[in-house]
């Protein structure tokens, strides 16, 4: 089976945020601002509706029998619907399971909006039965079905006040989570220039849900003790094979201050 856990990181949709609330002639930055301020004024807070998002970074870890990697999608040049392209034709290749922390709630929508934007096509994903029939009972789309599993979504039984944070739950189960770094500095980021940055943060984020993800299919007996700890150890021997990669030794090294919390598993 192929595995593909996912993160995006966005920034405001200046562009489009400029052409619909008539900001034309302003900097990226002051139309953010203003952009903050109305939706402030509306709902009482900053937190942009979906379809103003723009997806900077999408990240990936990828699971098969034979391969573990993890890697941000396309290059520091890439535009925006160069990555969404290259998301969904990875799912047209490897059919995979898509693993999410609230991807139902905001990284798959954000994606279904500025996919439409840039016209990709994505038939696999959409796919519910009419061309596969094995699609109709499982499929990318229905919440209840495990082609995507949402781990914060259905670890919650599908009731918001029963949600975690993703860093939380990371940090509960002995591994490193947010590690000083979240989704409300990505513009701050993103304006300084700091690419690279964004996309080494999204990478850690797809760390921590699969290593959570490990621990749901320990609890849902599809991996048994044995197995669980050689997959925890799958991902420290990658980890310390990028000897290139900052993000990814502090990873290592964070995880393993807490080794003895993800270890004692009887």
């Amino acid at each position: 089976m192929n595995v593909f856990v996912f993160d995006i990181e966005t920034v405001p949709d200046t562009q489009g945020g400029a052409g619909i609330y008539g900001l034309e002639g302003l900097s990226d930055g002051d139309i953010a601002q203003a952009m903050f301020a109305l939706h402030r004024q509306h709902s009482g807070r900053e937190f942009l509706p979906l379809h103003l998002h723009k997806v900077v970074s999408i990240s990936v870890v990828f699971r098969n029998q034979q391969h573990f990697k993890v890697w941000s999608l396309g290059d520091l040049e890439s535009t925006e619907k160069d990555l969404i392209e290259r998301f969904y034709k990875g799912i047209e290749k490897y059919c995979p399971t898509l693993v999410s922390w609230n991807g139902s709630g905001f990284d798959l929508p954000v994606l279904h909006y500025r996919a439409m934007l840039h016209a990709i096509s994505a038939p696999a994903y959409w796919e519910t039965g009419e061309e596969n029939q094995s699609f109709r009972w499982n499929n990318y789309i229905s919440r209840y079905h495990m082609r995507h599993t949402d781990l914060m979504d259905l670890l919650a039984l599908y009731q918001p006040k029963a949600y975690v944070r993703l860093d939380q739950m990371a940090t509960l189960l002995g591994y490193p989570g947010k590690m000083g770094m979240s989704g409300a500095k990505v513009w701050d980021y993103y304006q300084q220039g700091q690419l690279q940055e964004i996309r080494n943060y999204c990478e850690t984020d797809v760390l921590n849900t699969y290593l959570v993800y490990l621990h749901f299919q320990l609890m849902r007996g599809h991996l048994n003790t044995k197995n669980f700890q050689q997959e925890l150890q799958v991902v420290q021997d990658y980890l310390e094979a990028q000897t290139d990669k900052e993000h990814m030794k502090n990873f290592l090294q964070a995880w393993c201050m807490d080794k003895p919390a993800v270890a004692t598993v009887d």
